[in-house]
């Protein structure tokens, strides 16, 4: 049986909503939106039989992951490995008080987000290792569907990595709307994308909210 890894990105937050930069160093609670996207999320998905559910350990993440680990009854299995990538001094700031207060380093950043990041920030390279270090443990371990619940950058840096994307890349190339779900096969041949910002499992008003 191959593995089937299914990345969850987690519900709004009132960072995500106003287009801010919540990385690891941001610790925010769902908004109820957040949480009913969780719920809907379960809904739809807890007759699938998961070998493993896996979270990143931010709150937002885990609450995420909660509603469908009381529906199938699973272990929720926390891991510093899934955590957001670091925005350093950016954290909690809008994109547009960025640009004000740090235009050029902002351009650079737009530029290539992988290496222009701000003072005190973690690079997408150090995101990736750690990412594909846990997918590496994953695959060795499990069978059939796993799911992973995790965050906006580090879940476009890992596919990125799976895919052979150049990870400076990340923002770019793949996307990944709030509580939307990006699906990898691995198999002999290595891993396949087969679904990415999928967010069917949601109702049509949850998917017109605005933000990231």
């Amino acid at each position: 049986m191959s593995l089937t890894v299914y990345f969850l990105r987690h519900g709004q937050t009132i960072l995500s909503s106003s287009d801010a930069f919540c990385g690891s160093g941001s610790d925010p609670e769902l908004t109820p939106e957040g949480r009913q996207m969780a719920d809907e999320f379960a809904q739809a998905y807890a007759a699938r039989t998961w070998a493993a559910v896996y979270s990143s350990t931010l709150r937002r993440a885990i609450s995420t992951a909660e509603p469908i680990c009381d529906a199938t009854r699973m272990a929720l299995q926390v891991r510093d490995e899934l955590n957001e990538i670091g925005y350093g001094e950016w954290e909690g700031l809008t994109k547009a008080e960025v640009e004000r207060a740090y235009p050029i380093k902002f351009q650079q950043w737009l530029a290539n987000p992988a290496v222009n990041v701000p003072l005190r920030a973690e690079l997408a390279a150090t995101v990736s290792k750690r990412g594909l270090r846990l997918l590496k443990e994953i695959e060795d371990e499990h069978e059939g569907d796993v799911l992973v619940v995790s965050h906006k950058a580090t879940i476009r840096i890992i596919l990125c990595a799976l895919l052979g994307i150049d990870v400076s890349n990340f923002r770019s190339r793949l996307g990944c709307p709030v509580a939307s779900l990006a699906v990898v096969e691995f198999s002999k041949h290595g891993p396949m994308l087969q679904v990415l910002g999928d967010r069917s499992h949601l109702s049509p008003t949850l998917r017109s909210l605005p933000g990231t």
